[in-house]
C-alpha cells in the first residue's frame, strides 16, 4: 500500500479501465521474463520496520503525522493507523557483513525515531501487537488521513459491510463486534525481502512456504489483544479476519480470503501467482495510471507495472511476490510478511539470518520440497505455529511428526548456517545471529512466552489495565537495553515509572466478567447471586443484552426487611418490582474522571457501562478503591526513591 495515487474503484467502468492496465502489466512482465530483462548478477536483501507510537503511560499515541513532519527527509512512511510508522531500510548486498550492517542501520534508524518521538512527549515500541491497545484506539477517527487508506477501508466496507465479528480463541477468547477495518492497524510487523533470480523463483518460493511455520514458531511475539491471551502470534488471526471481505453463503462454496497462505505449491513461474490473484480477487482499488507500458517496453525501459502493484497490494500473501525496478534494472523479490516487530532489533536480525540462511541452503537438503512435503501440511503447520509457537508439533517431510524445538535445533539451524556460508556471510555474523535463535529455542523464551508469563505473574495482584501498562513499560526498557528476549527477566510492577490514572478510559478499568439477571427473575435469585458471587450490584438486561434496570444489595435487603416487619410469610416477587428502571450509565470511551464525577454528583455507587444500548461492563466503588490503592503505592514508591 505504498502507492499514494490510489482511489476507490466506484463504478464498473473504473474497474474495467483499471483491469486493462493490470492485464497490460501481466503481458509486459511475461515479455520481460522471456527476454531476460532481470538483474541476476547481484542478490540483495532489504527490510521494513513497523513500530508503535506510545505516550508516557504506554498507551497508543495518535500523532503519526506530527512525528512524520518532525522526522524530516528519510525512508519513513505512514501506516494505516495514526499510532504506527514504518521505516524502510536501504537494500544491502547479500554477502559479507550484511547482517551486522543491517543491525547497525536498523539500530540507527530506530534510535533516531525514538529520540524524535521522545521530544514530542512519547516513545516507540517494537511489538507485534501493542499490549495496551484499547478498542477505542482502533476507532475510524484514528485512520491515517491519507487517500489510499480511506480508499482501502471504504472498499472493504463496501464488500463486507460495516459491522463484523472478530472471534479468536486461545488461552482466553475474544468475541467482539467491530465496525472498521482499522482493527488491522493493531498489527505491527517486520518484513524481510530477498531478491530472487527469475529461474530460481519457483523453487525459492516453495521453500519460503515450507519454512514459514518453523521460522515463525521461533519468532512469535504477539500473544495479547485487548487484554486477552490468544494465539502465540495473534497477528495472523487478526489480519485474516480484519480485512476479510467474504460474506457467509448458504452452501459450501469455496472462497479464499484476501489474506492467504496460498492454495498449492507454485509450479510454473511468478506469473502464476499474479494470474491467480487476478482470477480470485475482485479489484478493490483503482489508480490514475499514467504509465504507457507498451511504449516503454519498445524503448527498452523497464516499466514500474503500477497497476499490477496496486492490485498485488490488496492481496495479502504471507510470502508475497514483488516486482521492482532499481538502478534501471527490474528485479524480483520474495517478501516475508509473517515476522512480528520486536522484541529487539537483535532478535529481528537473528530472525532475518535464520530465514535467509534457510532460503539459501534448503535446496541442498531438499532439492524439491514439493515431492516430500504435502502443501496442506505446510499450510497447517503455519497456522499451528501461529497458535502454539515453539510448543507446536509439525507434520514435516515424509509425514514425519516432530516438535518445533527439535526440528529447529537438529535440522534447520545447520541448514541455515550452511546457507549463510554459501552466500559468503562473515563467520562472526553467522555465529552471532544464529546463536540468538539457538539460545531462544533452547530456553523456549520467545517474545510471546515472555509476555504471557509476565501477564500471568502480574494479573494475580493487579487489574488488567495496570498489568498491560506494566508489560508495555517493561518491553520499552528491555528494548533500550538491547539484550535479546531470551535473556529478559519477567516484567515487574517497578518497571512502570509513569502511571497517570486520571487519563484512563472507562473501558480500561471497568469489570467485564458480569453476572446479570432478567427482570422477571425472582428476587430470591438476585439475593443468592449477590451472595454467591460476593457482589453488590446486578445489572438487569433483556434477551438482546440491552440494559433495562439495576438491582443493589441494599434493595434486596430492604425487600426482605419489609417482609419481616410485616410478620407475614414472604411472598416471592419478580426483580422488576424493586429494580431501578433506566439507571444512569456511562460510555466505555468516557474518562475515569467523568465516571467519578457522575457517581459523586448522583450519589450512586455503581455505573453500568453501555455502548449501542448494550451492556458491556460495570464500574463500582471497588474499582476506584483499587485505583486509589495503586496510586498511593506508586506515590509511596516514588517518595522512597528520593
Amino acid at each position: 500500500m505504498g502507492e499514494e495515487r490510489v482511489t476507490l474503484a466506484k463504478s464498473n467502468d473504473e474497474v474495467q479501465a483499471f483491469m486493462k492496465h493490470v492485464l497490460k502489466d501481466v503481458r509486459a512482465l511475461r515479455k520481460m521474463l522471456e527476454d531476460d530483462w532481470f538483474e541476476t548478477d547481484i542478490i540483495r536483501i532489504g527490510a521494513e520496520q513497523e513500530l508503535c507510537l506510545i505516550d508516557r503511560s504506554g498507551k497508543a499515541m495518535t500523532n503519526a503525522m506530527e512525528v512524520m513532519e518532525a522526522l524530516g527527509e528519510g525512508n519513513y512512511t505512514n501506516e494505516l493507523a495514526k499510532f504506527n510508522l514504518e521505516v524502510n531500510l536501504e537494500p544491502l548486498e547479500f554477502t559479507g557483513n550484511c547482517l551486522s550492517q543491517l543491525e547497525e542501520n536498523l539500530q540507527r534508524e530506530v534510535e533516531y525515531v525514538r529520540k524524535t518521538v521522545q521530544k514530542l512527549g512519547g516513545d516507540i515500541l517494537l511489538t507485534g501487537i501493542l499490549p495496551s491497545i484499547r478498542k477505542s484506539d482502533v476507532a475510524i477517527e484514528n485512520l491515517t488521513p491519507l487517500p489510499r487508506y480511506k480508499a482501502l477501508c471504504d472498499a472493504i466496507d463496501n464488500m463486507r459491510g460495516k459491522e463484523f465479528e472478530l472471534r479468536i480463541q486461545g488461552m482466553d477468547e475474544l468475541l467482539m463486534k467491530f465496525d472498521t477495518p482499522l482493527l488491522e492497524g493493531c498489527n505491527t510487523g517486520y518484513q524481510t525481502h530477498l531478491q530472487i533470480k527469475p529461474e530460481e523463483f519457483v523453487t525459492k518460493y516453495n521453500v519460503a512456504q515450507a519454512i514459514t511455520a518453523p521460522v515463525l514458531a521461533s519468532a512469535v511475539n504477539s500473544p495479547l489483544l485487548l487484554g486477552k491471551r490468544l494465539w502465540a502470534e495473534t497477528r495472523i488471526a487478526l489480519f485474516h479476519q480484519s480485512v476479510d471481505t467474504r460474506s457467509v453463503g448458504d452452501h459450501l462454496r469455496e472462497s479464499t480470503p484476501r489474506v492467504t497462505f496460498g492454495t498449492d505449491w507454485l509450479r510454473g513461474s511468478i506469473l502464476d501467482i499474479y494470474k491467480e490473484d487476478i482470477s480470485r480477487y475482485r479489484v478493490l482499488l483503482s489508480s490514475n495510471v499514467r504509465e504507457e507500458v507498451e511504449e516503454l517496453m519498445k524503448q527498452g525501459v523497464p516499466p514500474e507495472l503500477m497497476a499490477l502493484k496496486v492490485h498485488n497490494g490488496t492481496v495479502y500473501r504471507w510470502n508475497r511476490p514483488c516486482y521492482g525496478v532499481g538502478n534501471g534494472k527490474p528485479h524480483l523479490r520474495i517478501e516475508n510478511r509473517v515476522l512480528p516487530s520486536g522484541p529487539t532489533v537483535v532478535d529481528e536480525v537473528a530472525n532475518t539470518a535464520f530465514w535467509l540462511g534457510l532460503m539459501n541452503g534448503f535446496e541442498d537438503a531438499y532439492p524439491d520440497i514439493t515431492e516430500v512435503l504435502d502443501f496442506d501440511n505446510a499450510r497447517m503447520n503455519f497456522f499451528a505455529a501461529s497458535k502454539m509457537g515453539l510448543d507446536t508439533k509439525f507434520v514435516w517431510v515424509n509425514d514425519q511428526k516432530i516438535t518445533a524445538r527439535d526440528l529447529i535445533k537438529e535440522e534447520l539451524l545447520p541448514i541455515a548456517k550452511d546457507g549463510l556460508k554459501k552466500a559468503g556471510i562473515n563467520e562472526s555474523d553467522i555465529d552471532t545471529y544464529l546463536s540468538v535463535i539457538d539460545d531462544r529455542v533452547e530456553s523456549a523464551q520467545t517474545g510471546a512466552y515472555w509476555v504471557v508469563k509476565s501477564f500471568g505473574k502480574l494479573i494475580k495482584e493487579h487489574n488488567k489495565e495496570h498489568t498491560l501498562a506494566t508489560i508495555t513499560a517493561s518491553m520499552v526498557k528491555n528494548q533500550q537495553k538491547g539484550e535479546p528476549v531470551h535473556k529478559w527477566g519477567l516484567a515487574k510492577v517497578e518497571d512502570l515509572d509513569y502511571w497517570l490514572p486520571s487519563k484512563l478510559l472507562v473501558e480500561e478499568f471497568m469489570t467485564t466478567d458480569l453476572f446479570t439477571a432478567r427482570k422477571d427473575d425472582l428476587i430470591e435469585f438476585a439475593a443468592n447471586l449477590l451472595d454467591w458471587r460476593r457482589i453488590r450490584y446486578i445489572p438487569i438486561e433483556d434477551d438482546q443484552k440491552h440494559l433495562v434496570g439495576l438491582v443493589s444489595m441494599r434493595m434486596v435487603l430492604r425487600e426482605y426487611s419489609k417482609a419481616l416487619h410485616e410478620d407475614g410469610d414472604y411472598v416471592s416477587h419478580a426483580i422488576e418490582d424493586i429494580m431501578i428502571d433506566n439507571p444512569i450509565t456511562i460510555h466505555p470511551e468516557a474518562s475515569i474522571m467523568e465516571a467519578m464525577a457522575i457517581m459523586q454528583e448522583q450519589k450512586i455507587g455503581c455505573l453500568p457501562v453501555v455502548k449501542n444500548s448494550r451492556l458491556v461492563g460495570i464500574i463500582t466503588e471497588d474499582n476506584f478503591l483499587k485505583i486509589s490503592r495503586r496510586l498511593l503505592k506508586s506515590i509511596d514508591n516514588g517518595n522512597s526513591k528520593k
